[in-house]
């Protein structure tokens, strides 16, 4: 006689994508993350902000509302900008460099206060190819810009003043 056992992953899922309508222009960022059978989704506008900065800022507050670091936790995200940026090793050489020339420095500074904390891999997919929870992350996302309700990227904006024309 068999006996078999489901067990509930300890793998912690997350998946991310972010919007903007004009670059820069009014933007979001949506997440669906999974862990032992449970799903939450994470979403928020921003009035001027770029699509980039939302692909990133999606992971970073999807890492920063985790209330455990016990668990191995995959990031899926189809930005390039993002998963090469850390798979490659990138972002560590900029921060060597300070970020200097880079853009979203603030936001590379924060990922990188965030990520040691945790057991992190990153998978990028193929995005508006049918993947089910990257399609709910683009409709969190795009819903989030076309909200009205917007935060604003203060240092985004500042940046965009102080930016010789």
């Amino acid at each position: 006689m068999y006996i078999f056992v489901l067990r509930m992953s300890n793998l912690i899922e997350i998946y991310t994508d972010g919007s903007a309508k004009g670059n820069p222009g009014n933007g979001g960022y949506g997440v669906v993350m999974r862990f032992n059978g449970k799903e939450k989704e994470l979403s928020q506008g921003y009035r001027m902000t770029t699509n980039n900065r939302m692909e990133l800022l999606a992971v970073i507050v999807a890492l920063e509302s985790l209330k455990t670091n016990k668990h191995p936790i995959k990031i899926y995200s189809d930005s390039k900008y993002v998963i090469d940026s850390i798979e490659k090793k990138w972002v560590f050489g900029w921060e060597k460099k300070n970020f200097k020339g880079k853009k979203n420095a603030d936001l590379w500074k924060r990922f990188l206060r965030v990520h040691p904390k945790f057991n992190l891999q990153f998978e990028w997919v193929r995005g508006h190819d049918g993947h089910p929870e990257n399609e709910r992350c683009d409709v969190l996302a795009v819903n989030a810009a076309d909200s009205g309700n917007y935060l604003v990227d203060v240092v985004f904006e500042e940046n965009q003043k102080n930016k010789k024309v």
